[in-house]
């Protein structure tokens, strides 16, 4: 029964095979191999356009070389406040961007709402030379609190950050098991609402270690090759990266893996919501699941061999829990069985 993180489970059998079969012999190095041009030729089949692809090794790389690509004097950078860039990254946006802020924007479960972020990024005026400038808006999809923004709610983000001549950047550390939920293409997620940068996220979902930024306008690519070297993330062996996105891509696999990691959630949301000892924080949308427990039921859940992390109560819960009650995130991944998601439940 472990629900702590997608990132607890293995790789898929498909793509641990082909890293075997790409391991053997020679080619060229430095993502100009043959094998490497043609995972990034699928990469613009799949988004209906031409787009230049990076390879790096963690999320969180893709992340800050995106914000480090639309670096300003003085930049301000408007993000969720529960944001994956705004908590769990360790200040790597900042420190790659050479001192960059992130400024957080607030809404109910992980998604900025529109008019707060107006009004952040009118806290920054370009005459106050003091406050410095905005330089990109990041969004999360699918968020920190397994929501998942609908594609009007992407464009009208795109329209405020176009309006400021922001660049919008989507964290797609999760993106499969956002485009399964929304059951729409990866062009109508992306770039035709208006994103130009995303992390596109392989290792949540039966990847290794494979991760890619995907930049939508192509004039931006040549900087992006120094960033990248710059910050280290230019692997020689960079055939293992996309050896690993062959078979995550061949014959839909990736989407095939995220359905399955969000139908186990929405089993282990349905049980939980029919539970009298236990109930659901939010209704999830994509494969993270937000419960409320009695802390005592929490700890015999995990004596019992449940495996799942307590969770910071976010703002907009505030003073809705008990005393003796926690908020628990459950994450669920392609390797889930039913068969655990029914004992967790039964044991609730």
């Amino acid at each position: 029964m472990i629900f702590a993180s997608d990132n607890w489970a293995g790789a898929h059998p498909a793509i641990a095979d082909n890293l075997v079969a790409h391991a053997q012999g020679y080619v060229s190095a430095y993502g100009t191999s043959d094998l490497d041009r043609s995972v990034e030729r699928r990469l613009s089949e799949i988004f209906e356009r031409e787009v230049a692809v990076f390879f790096v090794g963690t999320g969180t790389a893709a992340n800050s070389l995106a914000l480090a690509s639309a670096n300003r004097a003085g930049g301000v950078v408007f993000c969720h406040r529960e944001a994956h860039v705004n908590v769990d990254e360790c200040g790597a946006p900042e420190f790659f961007s050479h001192g960059a802020r992130l400024s957080p924007v607030d809404g109910e479960h992980g998604k900025m709402a529109a008019a707060r972020l107006k009004a952040e990024i009118r806290r920054f005026p370009p005459e106050f030379v003091h406050g410095g400038q905005p330089m990109a808006v990041t969004l999360t999809q699918a968020t920190e609190s397994g929501s998942v923004y609908s594609l009007e709610e992407i464009e009208t983000l795109a329209s405020i950050a176009q309006s400021h001549k922001l660049p919008l950047h989507m964290d797609g550390a999760r993106f499969a098991n956002a485009l399964v939920s929304l059951d729409v293409t990866p062009a109508e997620m992306t770039w035709k609402r208006g994103v130009d940068l995303l992390s596109f996220g392989g290792t949540k979902n039966g990847c290794w270690c494979a991760e890619a930024l995907i930049l939508f306008d192509l004039s931006k690519a040549h900087e992006m090759h120094f960033l990248r070297k710059r910050a280290a993330q230019l692997f020689s062996k960079s055939r293992f990266i996309a050896a690993q996105f062959e078979a995550y891509l061949a014959g839909d696999l990736w989407l095939e893996l995220a359905r399955h990691a969000n139908a186990m959630a929405r089993r282990l949301a349905e049980g939980i919501s029919a539970s009298a000892e236990s109930r659901l924080a939010w209704a999830p949308e994509a494969n993270e699941v937000f419960v409320i427990l009695k802390r005592e039921l929490a700890a015999r859940l995990q004596q019992q061999g449940a495996v799942f992390y307590d969770w910071p109560v976010p703002h907009h819960l505030a003073g809705s829990l008990t005393e003796n009650e926690g908020l628990y995130r459950l994450v669920t991944s392609f390797a889930t069985q039913a068969e655990d998601v029914d004992r967790f439940v039964a044991a609730c």
